[in-house]
């Protein structure tokens, strides 16, 4: 029933233009950025290949493009998730799926699994840009595998704090604003520390920046994936208990 769901959730967001804006919208900024990378790349190529351990293609153009991904979907994200949950309550369809022989958890983790269908699709489309420098040259596939995992796992920590977000309303802007307000206070919650070394190291492991910076820079640590995983489970543990409650509420 899982997979029942997940493709409903995933089929009605291809048929909704608001997702096709956003995929258009955010590829567009994303190969502007990286033509932007790449001609800065050209220009410095001579001096660059006189240096010895000089940085690479990888370093100077990936890597701050799959950064910037993250910043740019930020933004987009909340107009992916918002309607998970409260388009359904604010057209009454809600009930239905509560009447379902099927469990809170499965209705929960087929939406989500539904919207990171989407997700995925856009991370694969932002992985033909470096390839594409394949062409001309080399990668550094370990920095590239491990930055996409990165983008990955954030792009699921975004989806779970938006259904999250969505469950608690009827009304999909809510929703919306909500979820760029609690992923723009979580990705830069170590700032309120920066002056006091103690608190900023606090928060600096609540920051979802942080651990996505790591991965950018392909270091890949068990610290990192499992503050992503915990993130994940969290939200969506949340819904669950909310739409539980709701369901038992009547």
């Amino acid at each position: 029933m899982v997979w029942v769901i997940a493709g409903r959730e995933l089929k009605s967001l291809f048929l909704s233009p608001l997702a096709w804006t956003v995929l258009g919208v955010v590829m567009l900024i994303l190969a502007y950025l990286f033509l932007a990378q790449l001609d800065t790349y050209m220009e410095f190529a001579a001096q660059l290949a006189l240096l010895e351990s000089a940085p690479g293609v990888t370093d100077i153009v990936v890597a701050p493009v799959i950064g910037d991904a993250a910043v740019v979907l930020l933004l987009a994200s909340p107009l992916v998730t918002m309607r998970l949950v409260a388009e359904e309550r604010r057209a009454r369809t809600l009930p239905l799926l509560y009447s379902a022989p099927v469990s809170m958890t499965e209705i929960v983790l087929g939406k989500y699994l539904g919207v990171m269908g989407f997700m995925l699709v856009l991370v694969g489309l932002i992985a033909l840009m470096p390839l594409s420098l394949l062409l001309g040259g080399g990668l550094d596939f370990g920095k590239l595998a491990a930055g996409l995992l990165g983008l990955t796992l954030v792009l699921g920590a975004f989806a779970a704090a938006g259904l999250f977000m969505s469950s608690l309303t009827a009304q999909p802007v809510v929703a919306a604003v909500a979820t760029f307000g609690l992923l723009l206070l979580v990705w830069i919650v170590d700032w309120a520390g920066a002056a006091r070394e103690g608190l900023g190291d606090a928060l600096a492991r609540l920051s979802l920046l942080r651990h996505y910076e790591n991965l950018v820079k392909g270091i890949v640590s068990t610290a990192d994936l499992a503050y992503y995983l915990l993130f994940i489970a969290l939200f969506l543990g949340l819904a669950v208990r909310r739409l539980d409650a709701e369901r038992m509420g009547g």
